[in-house]
């Protein structure tokens, strides 16, 4: 599941780096995105190895994320929380860096808390995406809206295919071989580097 805001409007936004890799995932495996009314989302179901794997990008806005996640997973009979994966922009990772955890916080993001009210639960997987913070605390907002800079951008760029080949790897390997792919990848500035 690949966050973002409806791409007519908020194509190429921070907020929307989620939607992108699922789009690219996507793009990879050639399978076309298709809109579906019903789920309030666009959806690609195909396989990847011997899994059958469900794509989508929600055609909501971000903050009501959880009614197409809550459709979707009815839909494709997802019962374990696990098994449902969500890839979006993340303010406390600089642009280039890639984290996949299972379960925890919101964090302030609202298309989690959509989700997580959702489905009474948070744990499921995120695939997080840095796009760093905005100057000032109280400019995050508008932050999310804006495109990258042109200093950030060929690092989210860069991000958002780690975050791909994450996806892959997450699939046909597990949780453990993606994070060791994604969790140890460092891009851009990196306080933890020496």
């Amino acid at each position: 599941m690949g966050l973002g805001n409806p791409p007519e409007r908020f194509t190429g936004s921070r907020h929307n780096v989620g939607a992108l890799a699922v789009e690219r995932w996507s793009e990879a495996l050639m399978c076309e995105l298709t809109a579906q009314r019903r789920e309030h989302a666009r959806v690609a179901v195909t396989t990847v190895g011997e899994c059958r794997v469900t794509l989508a990008c929600p055609s909501t806005f971000m903050n009501e994320s959880g009614r197409s996640v809550g459709m979707l997973v009815k839909r494709h009979g997802i019962v374990e929380p696990s098994r449902l994966v969500v890839v979006h922009d993340e303010l406390d990772l600089e642009p280039g860096q890639v984290r996949l955890k299972v379960g925890g916080g919101i964090a302030g993001h609202n298309g989690l808390a959509s989700i997580a009210s959702q489905l009474g639960t948070r744990d499921f997987v995120r695939l997080r995406i840095g796009i760093g913070k905005p100057p000032r605390p109280e400019a995050g907002k508008k932050w999310v809206l804006q495109r990258p800079s042109r200093r950030e951008e060929p690092l989210i760029n860069e991000a958002v295919d780690l975050a791909v080949a994450g996806l892959e790897m997450l699939v046909r390997d597990g949780p453990e071989a993606a994070m060791n792919v994604t969790n140890t990848r460092r891009r851009g500035r990196d306080p933890d580097a020496q």
